[in-house]
């Protein structure tokens, strides 16, 4: 399984513009080939802060994921300009019963 952490700061009036303008990318991307899960979360704790998981079968699938973003036609919906993006990926295992 491959796993995709991610940190997205916006300015605080613009968080929720930001979460709704990725509402459309998500439903399209939770029907991809290979995706377990994807979603855009307020942080709890940081009004400025968006969370990003990601949950894919494989790297291939993550990979296409990628690349059909890369080659889509720029959206002509109002961009949020983000201060801070950190994203990373992470090879995991599931451990079953261990909680």
């Amino acid at each position: 399984m491959i796993i995709v952490v991610g940190t997205v700061e916006v300015a605080e009036s613009d968080r929720g513009r930001y979460l709704e303008s990725r509402r459309d990318q998500v439903a399209r991307t939770l029907d991809e080939t290979g995706c377990i899960d994807y979603s855009f979360a307020a942080d709890a704790t940081h009004p400025d802060r968006v969370r990003l998981l990601e949950r894919w079968e494989t790297l291939a699938d993550l990979q296409a994921h990628v690349a059909a973003l890369r080659a889509a036609a720029p959206t002509t919906e109002p961009v949020v300009s983000s201060k801070y993006t950190e994203v990373s990926v992470y090879e995991a295992t599931p451990v079953d019963g261990a909680l």
